[in-house]
């Protein structure tokens, strides 16, 4: 992962640099990221069904059981200028659907032309390193996870969750 994240920052403008937010996630954080936000949507959704809101919640933070963070495959990331400036993304990271009216989404129309190319700045490096894009949230990229080998045909993920001690 270190090696293929170097070699997507080496390709940037002179100037520019890849901010790491996040990398390897343990089971037990990743299960309180999700029932925290599926209990946002509980509340703000009364009348929608336990199936609804699973699914609801899936689309932006994984179930534990197949949380790639938790595999050690999946890293957020944003673009910075060299002194740690971070660049106009359209949303922050970690933005929610809700919070951010679909702005999250990578391809969201509604963000500003400059957020745009530097989603697209950033995207071209990470995929040219061989990673793939969460399409939910511009920041999340993964390689060897179960959506990367979904993305990718590959025939299997190349990692799975780990608790580190």
């Amino acid at each position: 992962m270190a090696v293929r994240l170097l070699a997507a920052q080496d390709s940037l403008p002179d100037g520019l640099r890849i901010l790491f937010i996040e990398g390897y996630r343990p089971p037990a954080l990743q299960r309180a990221y999700f029932e925290e936000y599926l209990g946002e949507l509980r509340s703000g959704n009364p009348g929608a069904s336990e199936r609804e809101l699973f699914s609801a919640a899936s689309r932006y933070v994984s179930p534990p059981d197949i949380a790639p963070h938790s595999a050690g495959a999946a890293v957020d990331l944003t673009l910075a200028t060299a002194e740690g400036v971070e660049l106009d993304m359209g949303t922050r990271v970690n933005a929610n659907p809700e919070e951010s009216d679909g702005a999250c989404f990578t391809g969201a129309h509604s963000i500003s032309a400059q957020a745009r190319a530097n989603r697209g700045l950033l995207g071209r490096a990470l995929a040219a390193a061989g990673f793939v894009n969460y399409p939910t949230e511009w920041w999340h990229w993964s390689y060897g996870d179960r959506y990367w080998a979904l993305s990718t045909g590959a025939p299997a993920a190349r990692y799975g969750p780990a608790v580190v001690s």
